[in-house]
């Protein structure tokens, strides 16, 4: 995905977000990662793959995701 078409896409998610919490995590995550180019280079680059791998239906349900969890913390 082209810079441009991302930044389009993110404004549009801001735009459309009631959510002031999620509002106030993700100005706080581009402030931070404003600061330190590695930290925004693995920020991307971790962005990028997740929207690959949803791209490409690699997905969790949210019951997967909860037996994965709970496999992870000895549940």
């Amino acid at each position: 995905m082209k810079e441009p078409r991302i930044k389009e896409e993110l404004k549009t998610l801001i735009e459309n977000e009631d959510d002031f919490q999620l509002l106030e995590s993700i100005k706080t995550l581009l402030v931070k990662s404003s600061l330190n180019p590695v930290l925004k280079d693995l920020l991307t680059s971790r962005a990028l793959k997740a929207e690959e791998d949803i791209q490409a239906g690699r997905l969790y349900s949210r019951k997967e995701l909860e037996k994965i969890l709970e496999a992870k913390l000895g549940q």
